[in-house]
């Protein structure tokens, strides 16, 4: 490896460790303003998985998959779209349809609305993210 390249690994291995945290906090904001601005769960799910890409990008795949196994990966392709469902049935258990958020209990329709479609968010972005994270790691395995 030359003087060069080494130098450059140094700096590519640096600014990813630097930027990955801002990439999933803006995944985070993303999903958390979903309802009241552009985005949603899931164009965050899109940027935490990219982020988490990125760092396995630079890192390699040995690195990446001590960060998250491939069971923690699909717990969170299932655990996103669990939550989505238990948002509905919480709505049929409070005596609505299926995700009808005015029958929550909460103190106005308007709130209950609010909170639902963020927990829903949130859920579609936790499994758009661990979708994306597992295929990138069976891809880059079919690849080797």
């Amino acid at each position: 490896m030359s003087e060069r390249s080494a130098y450059e690994h140094v700096i590519k291995r640096a600014m990813t460790k630097l930027l990955v945290p801002f990439i999933q906090l803006f995944a985070f904001y993303v999903i958390a303003h979903g309802d009241i601005g552009p985005g949603g769960g899931f164009q965050g799910g899109v940027i935490l998985g990219a982020g988490f890409i990125l760092y396995v990008i630079t890192f390699g795949m040995n690195e990446g998959r001590k960060r998250i196994s491939r069971i923690t990966s699909d717990l969170l392709s299932a655990a996103g779209v669990l939550v989505y469902a238990t948002v509905g049935f919480v709505c049929m258990a409070a005596g609505g349809h299926y995700l009808e958020y005015a029958a929550l209990p909460f103190s106005s329709p308007q709130l209950a609305g609010h909170l639902a479609i963020f927990v829903i968010e949130l859920g579609v972005g936790i499994t758009v993210a661990g979708v994306m994270i597992t295929l990138y790691f069976l891809i880059g395995r079919e690849l080797k």
